[in-house]
């Protein structure tokens, strides 16, 4: 029974965060969740028991991942190899969660009505942790001397742009999806434009 609980949870929840991704919360309807998971409507209040419920659902699906990817940062850290990890992380939460990280992305951009104090907390307190990691390295020279806050905001544009702008990459490239390599290639890309834009000036 949990088994079937899981899987029809995991479902509604990937088929809300494609119509919250397309149409933003006020126009998505329950209905159209239920259908695109191919479950009954009522099964997504039994799970979720609001629309409301389930889109905050959404959001935590997302703001995890994003809690974890910092994981590197610290000040005793090698830059080349925090930065690199951080990026990475970023990359594959495009790659792996992208209609959740649009919703995410929307959700900033209107004020972030539906996250928790506690979330957005959290999510303050874990940018304001990689801005000073990103200082300290800065104040030993370890790293040039760059706007640390903007630093971040960059990183932030250029990785998170692999789901939001996913329709013009594939119109750019050809390709109807990017696959494993092309991710790898825009890592390798960003990497490499963070770490040598942030090489110490001699």
């Amino acid at each position: 029974m949990s088994t079937i609980r899981e899987r029809n949870k995991a479902l509604i929840l990937r088929a809300a965060s494609e119509e919250f991704a397309d149409k933003g919360f006020a126009a998505t309807k329950t209905s159209d969740i239920a259908a695109k998971a191919g479950l009954p409507k009522p099964n997504v209040y039994y799970y979720f028991k609001s629309k409301e419920n389930l889109y905050r659902e959404v959001l935590e699906s997302i703001i995890e991942p994003i809690l974890q990817a910092s994981t590197p940062f610290n000040a005793d850290g090698v830059p080349s190899e925090v930065l690199s990890s951080y990026i990475r992380s970023k990359i594959r939460i495009s790659r792996d969660l992208p209609f959740a990280s649009k919703v995410f992305a929307s959700e900033i951009m209107h004020g972030a009505p539906h996250l928790s104090p506690e979330q957005v907390e959290q999510l303050n307190a874990q940018a304001k942790h990689n801005i000073e990691c990103i200082q300290t390295w800065i104040d030993r020279g370890l790293i040039a001397p760059l706007d640390p806050n903007h630093l971040m905001f960059s990183i932030w544009a250029a990785t998170q742009t692999y789901a939001d702008f996913d329709w013009q990459i594939s119109v750019v490239t050809g390709k109807p999806k990017l696959d494993e390599d092309d991710y790898e290639a825009a890592a390798q890309t960003i990497i490499r434009l963070v770490l040598k834009g942030c090489e110490p000036d001699r």
